[in-house]
């Protein structure tokens, strides 16, 4: 990919903006306690590693309660998009942190945006010969083992992880199609509309030759099941898709007047008469009485 994402953006405002749908999706154990009606998204806070020289933000933090119960607690979403040896460490290292400063509960959230075949860590031990000295449990979302299938009918604005969740290269219009069915299902606003439209494309954007064939699919679609995709769609996606099927249209009839030339030409009829009867111009006449 050409240009750089900021992962940590990107995320952030998508996780929240529709954190109850995140949470619900993913983890609904934890969203079945939470009373996400109190909601209340912390400033980043930031942690300097003196032995590494590291600076770094936590990405999300979001105070709410739970059900039935008056104190607070606090959850962390961590994104990691590049895998690192120690990053259970580092949840740790968070976590210690977090609490010494909030002294609150906190619930350790980590989203791994990466596709890798063993399984990450998801705690952090230490212990010796005579003493469990530490277990640390977060809960790990690993994109990349998710099959996307199982999340594409969903209305779920969070289902626009689809991107990153695990497909085969050759199924990527098959995810971008459902997709755009998603998102005219999803009873959101423009603007969240564009939000989860735009997360989807920074991390799967159109390579060459997917248009072609996502215009096919959609043209081998019945109106009924079309208009849903067309919905979907971002106006400059509907507009450009609009503009290709009639250009397309356009070269096919164009295609026609070049192979009516050849055949008049063919038959010894002069330029100037094939160029004024097909409306090709004299130059088009001129490659094809060359070829």
């Amino acid at each position: 990919m050409s240009r750089r994402i900021s992962h940590d953006r990107l995320f952030k405002q998508l996780f929240s903006t529709f954190f109850e749908d995140f949470m619900t999706l993913f983890f609904p154990d934890a969203a079945r306690h939470i009373d996400f009606s109190h909601l209340s998204f912390l400033r980043q806070e930031l942690f300097t590693d003196v032995a590494r020289g590291d600076v770094r933000y936590v990405d999300l933090l979001v105070e709410t309660k739970l059900k039935g119960e008056d104190g607070v607690i606090v959850v962390h979403v961590e994104t990691q998009a590049a895998r690192q040896r120690d990053f259970h460490e580092r949840m740790f290292v968070y976590f210690a942190r977090l609490y010494e400063k909030l002294r609150k509960r906190i619930v350790p959230v980590a989203v791994f945006g990466y596709r890798r075949g063993e399984d990450e860590p998801d705690g952090f031990e230490m212990k010796v010969p005579f003493l469990e000295v530490l277990q640390f449990r977060f809960y790990a979302l690993e994109l990349g083992k998710l099959n996307w299938r199982a999340y594409a009918e969903l209305e779920n604005p969070a289902a626009a992880l689809l991107a990153k969740m695990g497909y085969e290269e050759g199924e990527r219009v098959q995810v971008r199609l459902a997709f755009l069915r998603m998102l005219g299902r999803l009873k959101v606003d423009e603007a969240k509309k564009r939000l989860v439209a735009g997360f989807f494309e920074a991390y799967m954007p159109m390579e060459e030759g997917e248009e072609a064939m996502l215009r096919k699919e959609l043209e081998a679609l019945r109106p009924e099941e079309r208009e849903p995709v067309f919905e979907g769609m971002l106006y400059w996606e509907r507009k450009g898709w609009e503009r290709g099927r009639q250009e397309g249209r356009e070269e096919g009839r164009r295609e026609e007047r070049r192979e009516l030339a050849r055949r008049m030409l063919a038959k010894g009829m002069a330029k100037e008469e094939v160029a004024e009867l097909t409306g090709l111009s004299p130059e088009e006449i001129a490659q094809l009485r060359g070829g």
